[in-house]
């Protein structure tokens, strides 16, 4: 692989995975929780994990060719993502900091059995980024750039050593945001509540425009023709 396309991937991917968006959202809820941070983070970037192995499988441009498909999964995603957020701003009034549960972090009044709240935590991170077809089109639009016809490396496994090392910097970025999440919002009693409000707004924003991209010309197809 040659070191100058890796090195600027690196940087390209950085900056994307350091933009926040519905992961940083994800992120910021999961640090302000109760619970462990970590299945979050590794949800996250096991639906990025997925998009790396159909990218390398081929399935990537293959669906890429199918707009039906297509945008039957961004309907999917977008629907997914507005129901994350409405139950992200349905939770926001419980996620405020005490004294007495500064280190365990906001208080979760429905709480579950913790093993069935991190596997459905790891889930709900996994088909956050994992179900987003955007996501998908990012791996097919991005890394074929940096890929090297001339390298001694074939092309599939250098795209997924490129897909495998923007999941391992979204880990770091992510498990930061969520780890900064929770240590600075200990000494600001209210403000959990504020930013896990804003995160379901965040989320459910992103899941309007993702709506609104394939059910707006449809609709003025109808009106057109009406």
């Amino acid at each position: 692989m040659n070191p100058q396309l890796f090195l600027a991937f690196m940087v390209v991917a950085a900056a994307l995975a350091c933009t926040p968006g519905v992961d940083w959202a994800y992120s910021i809820s999961a640090g302000l929780a109760k619970r462990s941070f970590v299945p979050a983070v590794a949800g996250l970037c096991s639906g990025y994990l997925l998009h790396t192995v159909l990218m390398v499988a081929g399935l990537a441009a293959l669906l890429a060719g199918m707009p039906q498909v297509l945008g039957w999964l961004t309907i999917a995603g977008a629907a997914y993502l507005l129901w994350l957020g409405s139950s992200t701003i349905r939770s926001w009034r419980g996620a405020s900091f005490t004294a007495a549960a500064a280190v365990a972090g906001p208080v979760d009044v429905h709480a579950e059995v913790p093993a069935a709240r991190q596997i459905k935590t790891f889930l709900q991170g996994m088909g956050t980024s994992g179900i987003n077809p955007k996501g998908l089109l990012f791996y097919l639009a991005l890394i074929p750039q940096f890929v090297s016809p001339e390298a001694s490396l074939p092309v599939p496994v250098q795209s997924g050593l490129l897909g495998l090392t923007f999941v391992l910097l979204a880990a770091i970025v992510y498990s930061c945001v969520a780890l900064l999440a929770r240590k600075l919002l200990h000494s600001r009693p209210g403000a959990a509540r504020r930013v896990t409000l804003a995160s379901g707004i965040i989320m459910i924003a992103l899941g309007a425009v993702l709506l609104s991209e394939k059910l707006l010309p449809v609709v003025a197809v109808v009106l057109a023709s009406a």
